[in-house]
C-alpha cells in the first residue's frame, strides 16, 4: 500500500521519480508569497506605524499555532515557456491559529497589496474564511485593513467589466454571529465593504489615529460635492466610538490584540458550549467596608458606578465594551467567582443614568450577545427612567428603550438585579424579567415609584397647594409625608422587593447567584438571531 509506495519513491531519489523540484518550487511561491507586496510597500506600511497582515498574526496568535491556508493564492507573470518571472499574492491571509490555547479562524487584509481592494485579491478565500468559521463553529478574528475585498475603479478596467453589487457571502457572515465570537479589529484606513464587516461583529476595536472607518472615502466624498474632507474627518475614531458603529478604542495595534483577547475570554468557542470557567482566587465573600457609604443620602448626588462594579466583580475581571458611546449604561463582561456573566449598570454621573437612546442600543447589543452566548446577566440599577425632553424625543428613546426591554425580556439566561438606588418609570422596570421568576435585591438605599416624588408632587397636590395659606409649607409638609412612606422597607413588608442587603455583602449575594445561574444556563439557542 502506501508505505511500500513511499519507499518505492524513495529509492529513485535523484532520479525522475523524486518530487524534490515541485518541492523547491512549492518553497520559492512560499517565499514570493511573504514578500506581500514587496519591500517599499512593507516599509511604507511601517511608516505609518501599522503592522503587516504577517506580523498581526504573529502578535494576536499563540506562538507557531498559525496554519495559512491558500499561501500560493495569488497572480502569476509567466514567460512563453511557461516560467514563473512574477508573482503577486493574494491581498488576504487566513487560517486557523490558537487564542490562549483554543483554536479561532484569523484573517485579515493585506494592505500592501492594492491597499486590501478586490481588483488583487480572490474571493473565494475570503468567502472560505468566513464559511470554515461556520461550519467549523470557531470564533473569528478579522483583521481589517483598507477595502476589506471591496472593488475599485481600476477593478472594471482589470475585469472588463462592472458588476452589480450583490454582497455574496453575507448570508454567511450574518449566519455565524448566532454560531460563534466574532471579533473585528479596525487596523487601518477602512472602507466600503471592509466598514461593513467591521460592524458586523460581536465586538469591534478601532486603532487611535493610524485608523479610520467611513462609508467611501474622501476623493469620492468631494467628488459628490460633499466637502473636501479628511480621512479623520469621515472616519476618526473619536467619531465612531461615540456613535456605537464600532465598540471600541486601542491607543496601538497591540493594545486592540489584548482587547479581544480579554473579549474572547468570558466567552464559549461556540454557541455549543457554555462560557468557559476560571479558577478565582479572589474570595467570594470578601466585603467592602468602602460601599456602606458609595451612595449619598441627596438623591440629587453622584458617585462612581465603576467603583462599585470594580469592587464586587472578581478582582481585575470587569471589561467594560462600549465605554465612549450610550454612556448613562454602562455595560460590560466580568466574573464572579471565576464564572462569567454580562453585567450592565446605570452611570448616575451621566444624565443621572437615565437611559438615552444609544444607551438602549447598547444594553439590547449586550443582551443579544449574552442570549446567543449563554451568559447569565447581572443589572446593577440606578435609574432614575428614560432621559425626557425635546432631543430625547427626536432621537425616538421610547423605540430603542422598549427594544432593550424586549431584548430583556428575550433573554434566554438567568438575570439577577440589585438596585442600588432609583428605579423610576417604564426603564427602571428593568429591574424585573418580564415574564421570569429571577432573585432581586436592594440596598436601603433603594427607592422607586411610577415617577420621582420630586419631579411629580407639585402637579399631584396643585390644588391643595394652592388652597393652602402657606403653599411653600405646606409643600414641605407633603414631601415629608410622603418620604416617609417611600422606605424600601415599605415595600419590602408587601414583597414588592424580595430582599434587602447591606451593601457590603454585594459581592457576597452575587457570586451566589452566579453558582445558582452557571447550573441552570443550558445551551439552548435563543429564538431569534444575533442582530448586528
Amino acid at each position: 500500500g502506501i508505505f511500500r509506495h513511499s519507499r518505492k519513491l524513495s529509492k529513485h531519489r535523484g532520479g525522475v521519480m523524486s518530487w524534490d523540484k515541485e518541492i523547491e518550487e512549492m518553497g520559492n511561491r512560499e517565499a514570493l508569497a511573504f514578500e506581500m507586496g514587496g519591500a517599499d510597500k512593507v516599509a511604507r506600511q511601517h511608516e505609518f506605524k501599522k503592522l503587516t497582515i504577517r506580523e498581526r498574526i504573529d502578535h494576536i496568535a499563540d506562538s507557531q499555532s498559525f496554519h495559512e491556508i491558500g499561501t500560493l493564492a495569488g497572480v502569476g507573470e509567466y514567460d512563453d515557456d511557461g516560467n514563473l518571472q512574477a508573482f503577486t499574492p493574494s491581498n488576504f491571509v487566513f487560517g486557523t491559529a490558537d487564542i490562549d490555547g483554543r483554536p479561532v479562524i484569523l484573517s485579515g487584509d493585506d494592505f500592501t497589496v492594492r491597499g486590501g481592494s478586490a481588483d488583487a485579491s480572490i474571493p473565494g478565500k475570503r468567502t472560505r474564511a468566513e464559511g470554515l468559521a461556520v461550519e467549523l463553529r470557531l470564533p473569528h478574528i478579522r483583521l481589517v485593513d483598507g477595502m476589506g475585498g471591496g472593488g475599485s475603479v481600476k477593478t472594471i478596467e482589470m475585469a472588463g467589466r462592472t458588476y452589480i453589487p450583490e454582497v455574496r457571502g453575507w448570508e454567511t457572515i450574518v449566519q455565524h454571529l448566532a454560531v460563534a465570537p466574532s471579533v473585528s479589529l479596525a487596523l487601518g484606513s477602512v472602507a466600503g465593504i471592509g466598514a461593513a464587516r467591521v460592524a458586523s461583529s460581536h465586538y469591534s476595536v478601532i486603532v487611535r489615529d493610524s485608523a479610520q472607518m467611513m462609508i467611501a472615502g474622501p476623493a469620492l466624498v468631494d467628488w459628490a460635492s460633499l466637502g473636501d474632507v479628511s480621512k479623520e474627518e469621515l472616519g476618526s475614531y473619536k467619531i465612531h466610538t461615540r456613535n456605537g458603529a464600532i465598540d471600541d478604542e486601542a491607543s496601538s495595534e497591540q493594545e486592540a490584540f489584548a482587547m479581544a483577547r480579554q473579549f474572547l475570554s468570558y466567552l464559549p468557542s461556540s454557541a455549543d458550549e457554555l462560557p468557559p470557567l476560571q479558577d478565582c482566587t479572589d474570595d467570594p465573600t470578601r466585603t467592602d467596608e468602602a460601599l456602606l457609604s458609595l451612595v449619598p443620602k441627596d438623591p440629587r448626588q453622584v458617585y462612581k458606578m465603576h467603583s462599585l462594579l470594580e469592587s464586587v466583580c472578581d478582582t481585575g475581571s470587569f471589561f467594560e465594551m462600549g465605554r465612549k458611546w450610550g454612556r448613562s449604561i454602562i455595560t460590560g463582561l466580568a466574573r464572579f467567582g471565576g464564572i462569567p456573566v454580562a453585567i450592565f449598570a446605570e452611570n448616575p454621573r451621566v444624565y443621572g443614568g437615565a437611559w438615552t437612546a444609544d444607551a438602549a442600543r447598547k444594553l439590547t447589543r449586550l443582551l443579544d450577545l449574552a442570549a446567543t452566548f449563554h451568559l447569565p446577566v447581572i443589572h446593577l440599577e440606578d435609574c432614575p427612567g428614560f432621559l425626557i425632553g425635546k432631543q430625547s424625543e427626536e432621537e425616538a428613546t421610547i423605540r430603542y428603550g422598549s427594544t432593550a426591554l424586549a431584548a430583556l425580556g428575550q433573554c434566554t439566561t438567568p438575570f439577577c438585579c440589585v438596585v442600588i438606588r432609583k428605579a423610576f418609570g417604564v426603564a427602571g422596570a428593568a429591574n424585573h424579567k418580564p415574564g421570569s421568576h429571577h432573585m432581586r435585591a436592594a440596598w436601603p438605599s433603594g427607592d422607586w415609584g411610577s415617577l420621582p416624588i420630586e419631579g411629580g408632587i407639585e402637579v399631584a397636590y396643585k390644588a391643595e397647594i394652592a388652597e393652602a395659606k402657606d403653599p411653600d409649607a405646606h409643600l414641605a409638609k407633603i414631601k415629608d409625608r410622603l418620604n416617609r412612606l417611600r422606605s424600601p422597607y415599605r415595600s419590602a413588608e408587601f414583597f414588592e422587593i424580595e430582599e434587602i442587603i447591606d451593601p457590603r455583602q454585594t459581592r457576597r449575594y452575587l457570586c451566589e447567584w452566579a453558582k445558582l445561574a452557571r447550573k441552570a444556563v443550558r445551551t439552548d439557542p435563543p429564538n431569534f438571531g444575533y442582530r448586528p
